[in-house]
């Protein structure tokens, strides 16, 4: 008879206090592992400290450009003793906040006119018109300044010179055009839209309350008033003398009026020397050398540049992105 003692299973060994097994060798496929991982982290550190940098000085160049350009701010050109045509260019829609707006063109045209050596000015024009009222400052300022300084004025018209562009243009001593320039459109426009059919058709109502009658006048929402549009007609016409009257004053009796001539029409440079629009077939550097007799050209123009654009656009975070740049450079290794 065996003892119960027998038929127990052998005691487990206590685990506290043995050591792990020793790892075996590496073999030749974990270390070729090991060694991509590691490249792979060290690749992606790099590439990220580099893509850190290049916008770091990015933002830096930014800044750079946009200090330049505050320095270049008011500061068209600098005044040279040699005798020179000043160039003022009149480019795009007349309108304020644009290249050609009253207040661009007008800080162009005092800085050109107070160099003693422009011997004389010239309007480079490729403009469609724009506003009367932005057309009408910058015509009244040259004016001016051809009293106070006792300089010709020229305008050379590229493309187009149209409405409010030459509105500015009867301010020359002489206009200048290529054969297929398009010259005249001496008129003035209002114009909008009307929705009242579209929203019977919606089954839209129109609802709205004014304080003052003809406070919405005009509404593309409304019907149109006979009463009102008579007004806005009459308010037109007014404009258009004023126009008109500008044109006969700088054409004088160089103008050949027809029942065309103030009709809005517009014609080609051949058509407007004839009519008295315009004067003689030229470019600006034929102006320059037989005309002012000074064929060097300096450009007197403002210049919206790369970084007042991307300032424009960007606002305040462009300043704030370099700031943050310059103080993060510093630990750049």
């Amino acid at each position: 008879m065996t003892s119960s003692d027998d038929s127990l299973p052998p005691p487990i060994a206590d685990p506290v206090g043995v050591p792990p097994p020793a790892p075996g060798p590496l073999t030749p496929h974990n270390e070729t592992l090991l060694a991509q991982l590691a490249r792979d982290f060290l690749r992606e550190r790099r590439l990220e400290r580099r893509w850190r940098t290049v916008f770091r000085l990015f933002w830096l160049l930014l800044a750079a450009m946009l200090v330049y350009s505050l320095w270049l701010q008011g500061r068209h050109v600098t005044p040279t003793a040699a005798p020179h045509t000043a160039l003022v260019e009149v480019r795009g829609e007349i309108a304020a906040d644009t290249e050609a707006s009253a207040e661009q063109l007008l800080a162009a045209l005092k800085d050109a006119f107070k160099d003693d050596a422009a011997q004389a000015v010239v309007l480079r024009i490729n403009s469609p018109g724009g506003s009367p009222v932005q057309a009408g400052i910058v015509h009244d300022e040259i004016k001016r300044l051809k009293q106070l300084h006792g300089k010709p004025v020229y305008a050379v018209v590229e493309e187009m010179c149209a409405s409010g562009a030459y509105y500015i243009a009867a301010a020359a001593d002489e206009i200048y055009v290529d054969k297929a320039s398009v010259v005249g459109s001496i008129g003035v426009l209002m114009d909008g839209f009307g929705f009242t059919g579209l929203m019977d058709k919606l089954g839209v109502e129109r609802r709205l309350l004014t304080a003052g009658e003809n406070k919405g006048m005009l509404d593309p929402f409304s019907p149109v008033s006979p009463r009102q549009k008579a007004y806005a007609q009459a308010m037109l016409d007014q404009i258009h003398q004023q126009f008109i009257a500008v044109v006969r004053e700088g054409r004088g009796k160089r103008l050949k009026e027809t029942p065309e001539t103030f009709s809005g029409l517009f014609w080609n440079g051949e058509q407007a020397v004839q009519l008295g629009l315009a004067d003689h077939f030229g470019n600006l550097d034929f102006v320059a050398r037989e005309v002012v007799k000074a064929e060097d050209v300096i450009d007197y123009s403002p210049r919206d540049n790369v970084a007042e654009r991307l300032a424009k656009r960007f606002g305040a975070s462009v300043g704030a992105g370099a700031v943050r740049a310059m103080r993060e450079l510093a630990p750049i290794r």
